[in-house]
Parts: C-alpha cells; sequence; structure tokens
C-alpha cells in the first residue's frame, strides 16, 4: 500500500508543484548525512519501524496506569479514583496484578504504531502532491488533519482484536489472565466479531486522537521554533531538537485525551460486557459516566504523546531518516502576496 500510494502521488497530475519541492530542495540538503531519500520506500519504512518502537513502548510502559483507567471506567463503584484503584488492584492482585494485559498491549499497539506513523507520511506525502505546493503550506493544517485520519483508519484495523483482548483481561474477573488463553476463549465465545466489535468506538476515539495528536503537534512545533526558542531549528543541535519534540508532544497529548475520552470509556465497557453495543454501552454509562478516568488518562496520554514524539523523532535522529524543518511559505505564495498588496 505504501507503494501504491506514493506512485498514485507521483502520477497525479496536480504533484508537480510538490514534486520540485521535494527532489529539488529536500534530497540537496540529505544527500551527504541522511540514510534515505524523503518519500522513499526506505524512508517509509524505518518511519514505520520507528512508529512500532514509539507506541510499543510507550503504551506497554503504561499499562498499570492505563489498567487502573479502565477499571475506573467500567466499575466506577469498587475503582472510585486513581488512588482508590491502585489500591485496591494491589490489595487483590499484589504487584503482579498491575502487568495484566501487557502482551497484547505491546502486540497490538506495536502494530498500531506502524500504521499510525509509517501511513501518516504516507498519506502527508500523497495529500501534498495532490494540493501542489501553495495549497499544501496554506492549508497545511487540513493536510495533517486529513492524512493523521486516514493513517489511524488503518492503525485501528490493526489495533483493535489485541485491544479487545487487553480489555477482557482487565476488567474481567472471569477471564484467563494471558494472551495464550484469553484470545481463543473470546474467539470461542463471540467468534471473530469478537475481536472486531469494537471497531467503530475505537475508530471514534483514536481518529479524533490522532487527528488532534498529530495536527496540535505539527503547529506546536511551528510556533516554538518561531516564538520560543532563542534561535532557528537549524541552529540548534539534535538534543535541543527533541527537547522542542517533547514539550509539542506533550502539549498536544494533553488536547488528545480530552477530545477522545468519552470514546475510550465506551471502548472499555463495550469490551467488558458480552454482546453490548457502542450505543446501550454509552446509554448505561451516561454523562457522567463517560468522562470517569479522565484524570489518569490525561496523565496517561500526555506522557504517551509526548514519549511517543520523543521516541519517533529520535529514531530518525537515530537511522538519519530526513527531518524537514517546520513549514514555510513558497517563494512563488511570497510574490502573490506582494503583488496583491501593491
Amino acid at each position: 500500500m505504501f507503494k501504491s500510494l506514493v506512485e498514485a502521488a507521483k502520477n497525479s497530475p496536480f504533484s508537480s508543484p510538490f514534486q520540485a519541492r521535494c527532489e529539488a530542495k529536500v534530497p540537496a540538503k540529505i544527500e551527504a548525512s541522511d540514510s534515505c531519500e524523503y518519500g522513499s520506500m526506505k524512508f517509509y519504512m524505518l518511519c514505520g519501524f520507528g512508529g512500532i518502537l514509539s507506541c510499543g513502548i510507550t503504551h506497554t510502559a503504561v499499562v498499570p496506569l492505563d489498567l487502573v483507567k479502565c477499571r475506573i471506567q467500567t466499575n466506577p463503584a469498587k475503582y472510585k479514583n486513581i488512588i482508590n484503584g491502585f489500591s485496591v488492584t494491589f490489595k487483590e492482585d499484589g504487584f503482579k496484578g498491575f502487568g495484566k494485559g501487557w502482551a497484547p498491549t505491546a502486540i497490538g499497539y506495536s502494530m498500531q504504531g506502524l500504521g499510525k506513523f509509517g501511513f501518516y507520511e504516507v498519506f502527508k506525502y500523497f495529500y501534498s502532491g495532490i494540493l501542489g505546493e501553495e495549497l499544501s503550506y496554506t492549508w497545511r493544517t487540513s493536510l495533517y488533519l486529513a492524512a493523521s485520519a486516514s493513517a489511524e483508519f488503518f492503525a485501528d484495523i490493526f489495533l483493535c482484536p489485541m485491544e479487545a483482548v487487553k480489555v477482557r483481561i482487565q476488567t474481567q474477573p472471569s477471564s484467563p489472565p494471558v494472551l495464550r488463553k484469553a484470545a481463543p476463549q473470546i474467539y470461542r465465545e463471540e467468534g471473530l466479531w469478537g475481536f472486531y466489535k469494537g471497531i467503530s468506538p475505537l475508530w471514534m476515539r483514536q481518529i479524533p486522537y490522532t487527528m488532534m495528536k498529530f495536527a496540535c503537534f505539527e503547529r506546536t512545533v511551528e510556533v516554538l521554533y518561531k516564538y520560543v526558542v532563542p534561535k532557528p531549528r537549524d541552529a540548534c543541535s539534535k538534543p535541543e531538537q527533541l527537547i522542542v519534540t517533547f514539550a509539542a508532544g506533550y502539549i498536544a497529548g494533553i488536547f488528545c485525551a480530552v477530545v477522545s475520552h468519552p470514546a475510550d470509556t465506551i471502548v472499555s465497557k463495550l469490551n467488558q460486557d458480552t454482546g453490548s453495543t457502542a450505543v446501550q454501552a454509552a446509554k448505561q454509562l451516561g454523562m457522567k459516566g463517560l468522562w470517569k478516568g479522565l484524570l489518569p488518562r490525561i496523565i496517561m496520554i500526555g506522557t504517551l504523546t509526548a514519549l511517543q514524539w520523543f521516541i519517533y523523532d529520535g529514531v530518525k535522529v537515530w537511522l538519519r531518516l530526513p527531518r524537514p524543518p517546520p513549514p514555510e511559505m513558497p517563494e512563488s505564495l511570497k510574490l502573490k502576496l506582494l503583488e496583491k498588496q501593491q
């Protein structure tokens, strides 16, 4: 799919301005220091690898917090808040209990990271090729939103089966505590649909989340370098650039958590209750219940998003991938604006 989208963008009658920019400007800067050309198949595959590490490592690291968050959402009478949730879980299961669901989390979110970051780069290139250089700059926020939404649609298909297993392990006391036993149980009880019954609310949760995550991050980076960082990006060292990446990622993560939280609560409830639907779960939870667990999720998602962007950008630095600077207004557009002012 990477290859077909890239070829489509290159062959599009609208793509010549964008291609000219990529071929004339970017490679001229990357020939000596970078390991591959921006927009090449190798570039996309390595971006996908960065996404695997970014999402797989971070989501697995916060499994204890995620477990408590899911239990607050699905059983608020027992798990009243984040502190009480950790206390009750420790009393019942000990330290070992905080690791429940780590295997489906690691596998599922690694696959999601592959789709999220890899396809984002593909769709950003593809849509930019259609829009052309000037519109890609003028409508860049819309470009980020469209590319990230498209990428997340496919990433969630990769994630959904393991997300179903994870939530079942974490929230159903009767569920086997390990992946190799919980997954077959879901298949026996509900068939293949048991792994995908949460795909619609997962899209409802993840697509707005990812749109916010990428668009907010891209624009925040732009603002930080323009108004906060005291020197141009090219003058910053790689560690300094990664600090900016982390800060922009955390800011984006806070917005992501708020936007996607109600759908996240529905996903947790849906995968806990066998045979329920998204509408039934929402009615059962009520408006107040939809926002249960928001604080731990803000902490979790803010930290996750910051670390994901830090790891992803760090992998790009490590593998010497092209890292174009924040977009600047094309010269042709500057000339048009000057002509209008005269």
